[in-house]
């Protein structure tokens, strides 16, 4: 079969991300021409489809990548029911999986709780609960999701206005595990236009989110109460090409992946000193942190920072910027100073060489402790 342009560069980046997260050929059958059936046993991936252009242009792709390599490729559709008509647009999504000749395919029903990070994240967090309970399910090897190169790029946009720092322009990481299942996104350095062409290639119709905003005019600015992501891929991104008369989209991703290989390096960094400087303890839903104030100390700023981020992070959910630089400020400007309080009735507290991370509760039990 011959393949597009669009196609053969979707092909091979799914080949190279799979490669890379330790995946290829089931056997020598399979590095020779002709059809060869695929082991019931072989390998699974699944594809995370919404029905969208993006991830039913990965599903196409990764099936074909998949059975040439003598893999197993399915696909998990998740309703979060936010919108009207989402169980159809579910099925809808199944069904064309199934004809891609993807197995098994599973919808999946969430119930979205939102929270104080608002809907989307809420959102967010439903479904990847549920595509990694459904990996888990079926033995998956892997979930791909259809992030685009695009998306790559409004990510970094959206997280420099958010919050900045290298973690920001890094972007998305093309794999990670989430809730102990690896999650790969192979479609980072394919654009929107490419997955759309792919689409259309293959007479696939795609469902478009309402609240992407496309039913407005490109000069036509969105409403403040449309998702930050939608007025960044609307209005900010197209005037930043304009703006630079280049495609910003692919220089904000080749940036992101330069980047991408900073972090991961700062976090091995970040790991090795975490151990050599920290204590857990965890006590049922509880978790307390000893900190060694005087060894991490010796390391360097950026280290004592992301070992501090990712105690809180642990320790005290919902810390942010302000709260790392008051706990960093107990070892590099400590002066007797008194606790730190952190988000969930959480608090730091240095005592000599020992910062203690814990509820307060936990500080106020000991206090009581030492004066009886």
């Amino acid at each position: 079969m011959a393949y597009s342009a669009a196609m053969k560069q979707a092909i091979g980046a799914v080949r190279e991300q799979l490669a890379g997260a330790g995946f290829g050929l089931a056997d020598s059958r399979f590095a020779h021409h002709g059809v060869h059936s695929v082991d019931p046993h072989a390998p699974l991936v699944l594809v995370a489809c919404s029905g969208g252009r993006d991830s039913l242009a990965l599903a196409a792709v990764a099936h074909t990548v998949a059975s040439a390599w003598g893999m197993r490729c399915g696909a998990v559709i998740v309703d979060h029911g936010m919108q009207p008509g989402s169980a159809v647009v579910a099925q809808r999504a199944a069904a064309q999986c199934d004809q891609l000749g993807l197995a098994p395919v599973l919808v999946r029903t969430v119930h979205v709780r939102v929270g104080g990070e608002g809907a989307e994240a809420a959102a967010r967090d439903a479904r990847y609960e549920a595509l990694a309970a459904a990996a888990r399910e079926l033995g998956a090897a892997a979930v791909l999701l259809a992030h685009t190169r695009d998306d790559q790029a409004e990510g970094v946009l959206i997280g420099l206005i958010r919050t900045g720092g290298v973690d920001a322009v890094a972007g998305m990481p093309a794999r990670q595990t989430v809730h102990g299942v690896r999650f790969v996104r192979p479609l980072l350095a394919v654009s929107r236009a490419q997955t759309t062409a792919i689409c259309m290639d293959l007479g696939l119709e795609w469902w478009d989110d309402p609240t992407n905003g496309d039913a407005f005019a490109p000069d036509e600015p969105l409403p403040a109460d449309y998702p930050l992501r939608s007025r960044v891929r609307h209005t900010l991104l197209p005037f930043l090409n304009e703006f630079a008369g280049r495609d910003m989209a692919e220089r904000l991703a080749q940036g992101a992946r330069v980047a991408r290989r900073d972090v991961e390096w700062l976090d091995e960094c970040t790991s090795r000193v975490f151990d050599e400087c920290v204590r857990l303890e965890r006590r049922g839903v509880s978790c307390e942190a000893r900190i060694d104030a005087t060894r991490l100390a010796t390391q360097p700023q950026a280290l004592r920072f992301r070992v501090i981020a990712r105690v809180l992070a642990i320790c005290a959910p919902g810390s942010g910027t302000a709260h790392v630089d008051a706990v960093e400020a107990l070892i590099s400007q400590w002066h007797g100073q008194g606790p730190v309080q952190l988000p969930s009735k959480h608090s730091a507290n240095r005592k000599k060489h020992v910062i203690r991370v814990c509820e307060d509760v936990t500080h106020a039990n000991r206090r009581h402790s030492r004066q009886d």
